[in-house]
């Protein structure tokens, strides 16, 4: 909430102004704000609304524009800021903390400006305070004497306050700027002497001299047409300089020994019209460094790293990151810190590469940093080539700090590197600038977003200790939410400061909300989206129309792939866009071919334009590299789904040489495969939801207790609606499965009874024997182990009627495994040999493992003990080192199951080495179920 008296005097809050109503109710207000926390009396409130003899029922009438005013207030929950309209007596007084009032922050600013010692902070603070107004004062009431009289008194203190912003601006050497400020005001205010000084002098100094003399001779006039007077002795003295000019030494003189940062520079103290203009110093360096950053926090690595870069032979440091990422801050804050190093000068100039104000020519930085080096302005090369080749000339053998910040390409900083081989050179920019690296040898200092620490105690640098510290996980998740970007989080810190009641943990509720997420995080002209803004505009095409469509991924990470299918582009195209992409710090690389976009880029592209199919691509891209997985990790199988009708095949298909690498895609991918999965379900396009779900299979068998029920039920609720039988057949027998081995028997068993009969109106025998397989391990988990068998026996005549000899061998694997429970070991044995009969399967996959620990108790069963500890011990090693944790672990479990119940029968030989008792699996098995552990 703000309450504004500097300009048109209102109330803003989240949801828009107040809707005050009639003058005299803003009038009132405005006689309250003038004096906060203060009781008005009727009396004064009287004077403020009526001008004259107040009306018998004043008092009735204002009564009625108090009630008015407190609910306006209440209806905006103002009492949550600490604002309380109340009645004292035969007075009224609005309490309030004053720092929501703009015309109490003005005034705070320019005092505290007055007693800057630095003169590049009271300008700053000179600027801020002239930006809270939005038009004359008190604009909407009544002009009675007393709200006339207030107005008035503001007018002249802002007055006063540009002119001594313009006289800061000259301190700087920038009268360009000063004059450009006062000109505006001049105009406005013809007859104000003070301005029309201010206004001469600086033209005169910004080597305008026929500009300065006519302003003079306009002012003359209009003094003598309008009040009949001449000039006062200071304007004429003004005039005086700028018609015979000063010598260079009296004007270094005179700057040296000059007024304070807030004090009006004296009319008399203006170079002449060919002399440089006085430079900003450093004591007695020449320094133009903006002023260090406020609340700058952590970045001790950064620095470092910049510290090593400059210790290079004339160096060229590049610091490069994300917008809002600090940049800036990190390279004034490191020139501040060090200007110990540079005795001969700090150069800066703000090359605007990302700006909605265009870039400033070469010539232009040149002719700045020339001027700030003594050249005379008649003396510096109109050509840009000369002024570079005389700006290294009279920087050689000097020992000069150079900052160009926000560069946006290459060639902007070749011509204004330096000539001298101890000097240093800063870049900042949102890109890469590989150009400059292999020019120049340029060192890259790469900033990235703040850890969650460091987020953390940049809120607490803003806001103060106290109020972090109370509530230290709202602040934590604060600095999540806002992408540890340094500027997001100064924007949060902004609000939460205007806004002393709220709590960080409501200000992370809100931020919360995606939808309102960038909007929260800008402020004015600035913030989050306004810089992400910047960056978007400057990008070729090609990337910004692959930017707006990686809005529409669901999942965290990208791949070629998965761009181009988003983008409907080649892959060379893809791979280009990407590239650029990665060069401007909209994504990030997470691993070799892969990229990550943080969230608040996400949230930007997410709202740029794109084309309507983005979705629909990404989901048949999905799908069609989940079943190349598949084929992949089990190349005897048959795919687990078909393709739907209106299938796009992907512009750029991913094919996977081994099982190996089909099972490194799953474990990379899983988790944006569901994120798809989830997508797909949302947006009602079921018969791909199901697909890509289904298509995490052979993931699903090798992690079995990684908590896939989830997805499977969205799976299943797509199945259904997409009224596909074979899938739902399958997710129902899938699903059952994993409720199974989750100890859920009795939730599986319904899904895992409908399995098999969908799978038979649907024809799909193969379907039809793995619903078989997964039911029999319900029943044998509810004791039904010949129940159980028959069914493993009818799944492997189907397998084998189908053609699929993956299905056949895992029917008779689990029919062994039934029989193994039962005791039955030759009957097991037979089971496994006729299941590896069927087909070898791969080396690494998990039927092999199963198959061979099955074996090994089997044998033991029988009494070959030595072969069937062989088997097992083979099987737990194959398993360990493909990662198959539920493999290791059923093998070791039955190697120590055999060693425990071997020493409780019959105790241990003396001197007897038993394996199948090696303290090492214990330790094996403890480690796998460890691992377990924490993935559940």
């Amino acid at each position: 909430m703000e309450f504004r008296l500097l300009g048109s005097v209102s109330v803003a809050t989240e949801a828009g102004a107040l809707p005050l109503g009639p003058a005299k109710r803003t009038s009132l207000l405005a006689a309250l704000l003038l004096r906060p926390n203060h009781p008005v009396p009727l009396r004064r409130l009287m004077a403020s609304l009526w001008d004259g003899e107040p009306p018998a029922r004043a008092r009735s009438v204002i009564q009625g524009h108090v009630s008015r005013l407190r609910t306006l207030l209440d209806s905006a929950q103002a009492g949550s800021s600490g604002v309380e309209l109340a009645t004292e007596g035969a007075a009224y007084v609005l309490r309030m903390p004053e720092n929501l009032l703009d015309a109490h922050r003005f005034e705070e600013l320019v005092t505290l400006a007055r007693d800057q010692s630095s003169v590049g902070d009271a300008v700053v603070m000179y600027q801020e305070a002239l930006a809270l107004w939005q038009g004359p004062a008190l604009t909407g009431v009544h002009p009675t004497p007393p709200l006339q009289t207030a107005a008035d008194a503001l007018e002249e203190l802002r007055l006063t306050t540009v002119e001594h912003l313009a006289a800061g601006y000259g301190r700087l050497g920038a009268h360009a700027q000063a004059a450009a400020v006062l000109r505006a005001e001049a105009s406005a205010h013809p007859l104000r002497e003070s301005l029309a000084t201010a206004l001469v002098t600086a033209l005169q100094r910004a080597g305008r001299r026929s500009e300065a003399l006519d302003w003079f001779h306009h002012t003359r006039r209009l003094l003598a047409e309008e009040l009949g007077v001449d000039p006062g002795h200071e304007l004429c003295d003004a005039y005086a300089v700028a018609l015979r000019g000063r010598s260079v030494h009296e004007v270094h003189e005179l700057h040296r020994g000059g007024a304070g940062a807030g004090d009006p520079v004296p009319a008399g103290a203006a170079a002449t019209a060919g002399a440089p203009a006085p430079s900003p110093r450093y004591g007695d360096t020449l320094d133009l460094l903006p002023r260090a950053p406020r609340g700058f926090h952590g970045r001790a690595a950064e620095l470092a790293a910049l510290s090593r870069a400059a210790a290079a032979e004339a160096a060229v440091c590049l610091v490069t990151g994300p917008a809002g990422v600090g940049k800036s801050a990190l390279a004034v804050h490191w020139a501040h810190l060090h200007h110990e190093r540079f005795p001969d000068g700090r150069l800066h100039a703000d090359l605007r590469g990302f700006s909605d104000t265009g870039e400033p020519a070469p010539i232009d930085v040149l002719r700045e940093f020339l001027l700030a080096l003594g050249v005379a302005p008649l003396s510096v090369p109109e050509s840009p080539t000369r002024a570079a080749a005389l700006f290294r000339s009279l920087t050689a053998g000097r020992r000069l700090l150079v900052v160009l910040d926000n560069v946006r390409a290459s060639e902007q900083v070749r011509p204004l590197l330096p000539g001298g081989s101890e000097c240093v050179t800063v870049v900042t920019s949102r890109h890469r600038l590989r150009g400059l690296i292999a020019s120049d040898a340029a060192r890259p200092v790469p900033l990235d977003v703040l850890g969650p620490q460091d987020g953390t105690d940049l809120l607490a640098a803003v806001l103060g200790p106290d109020r972090v510290h109370a509530e230290p996980a709202a602040a934590r998740q604060l600095a999540r939410l806002c992408d540890g970007l340094p500027l997001a989080l100064r924007v949060a810190a902004a609000r939460l400061a205007d806004q002393p009641h709220l709590t960080l943990a409501a200000m992370a509720a809100e931020l919360s909300d995606t939808t309102r997420r960038l909007a929260l995080l800008d402020a004015e002209d600035t913030g989050v989206r306004a810089a992400l803004h910047l960056s978007v505009r400057r990008l070729p095409p090609g990337a910004a129309h692959q930017l707006a469509h990686l809005g529409r991924h669901p999942g965290t990470y990208i791949d070629r792939g998965v761009a181009a299918a988003l983008a409907g582009t080649g892959p060379a195209r893809t791979e280009a866009a990407l590239d650029q992409l990665a060069a401007a710090h909209l994504l990030t690389y997470a691993a070799p071919g892969r990229w990550a976009m943080h969230d608040l880029v996400r949230l930007y592209a997410r709202d740029m334009e794109s084309g309507p199919h983005a979705l629909e691509r990404l989901l048949d891209h999905y799908v069609a590299t989940g079943l190349a997985a598949a084929r992949a990790a089990e190349r005897d199988g048959q795919p687990c789904f078909t393709t739907p009708g209106d299938f796009h095949p992907s512009p750029d298909p991913r094919e996977f040489a081994d099982r190996d690498e089909a099972m490194a895609w799953y474990a990379a991918h899983r988790e944006d495969l569901a994120l798809a999965a989830a997508a797909a379900h949302d947006a009602g396009r079921h018969g791909r939801a199901w697909r890509i779900a289904l298509s995490l299979w052979p993931l699903m068998v090798w992690r079995v207790l990684d908590g896939w029920a989830p997805l499977l039920y969205t799976a299943l609720d797509s199945a259904w609606a997409d009224a596909d039988l074979d899938g739902q057949s399958r997710v129902l027998a899938l699903l059952g499965w994993v409720l199974t081995e989750e100890g859920r028997t009795e939730e599986a068993l319904p899904h895992l009874e409908a399995a098999p009969l969908l799978a038979a109106r649907s024809g799909d025998r193969s379907a039809q024997a793995t619903a078989l397989v997964n039911l029999s391990l319900a029943q044998a988990a509810l004791g039904e182990l010949d129940l159980a068998a028959r069914g493993c026996v009818r799944a492997a005549e189907l397998a084998r009627e189908a053609g699929d000899p993956t299905a056949e061998r895992l029917a008779l694997y689990h029919l062994s495994r039934h029989q193994l429970d039962s005791g039955d070991w030759s009957q097991a044995l037979e089971s496994t040999a006729a299941a590896r009969a069927v087909r070898a399967p791969d080396a690494r996959s998990p039927t092999r493992v199963l198959l061979l620990a099955a074996t090994g108790e089997a044998l033991v069963g029988l009494g070959e003990r030595t072969e069937g500890i062989r088997c097992l011990d083979e099987a737990a090693r194959e398993a360990e080192s493909s990662g198959y944790d539920e493999g290791a672990e059923r093998a070791l479990g039955a190697l120590l199951q055999l060693s425990a119940h071997e020493a409780g029968a019959a105790g241990r030989r003396d001197g007897a080495q038993d394996p199948a008792g090696d303290a090492g699996y214990r330790a094996r098995y403890d480690k796998v179920r460890a691992r377990q552990t924490v993935r559940a």
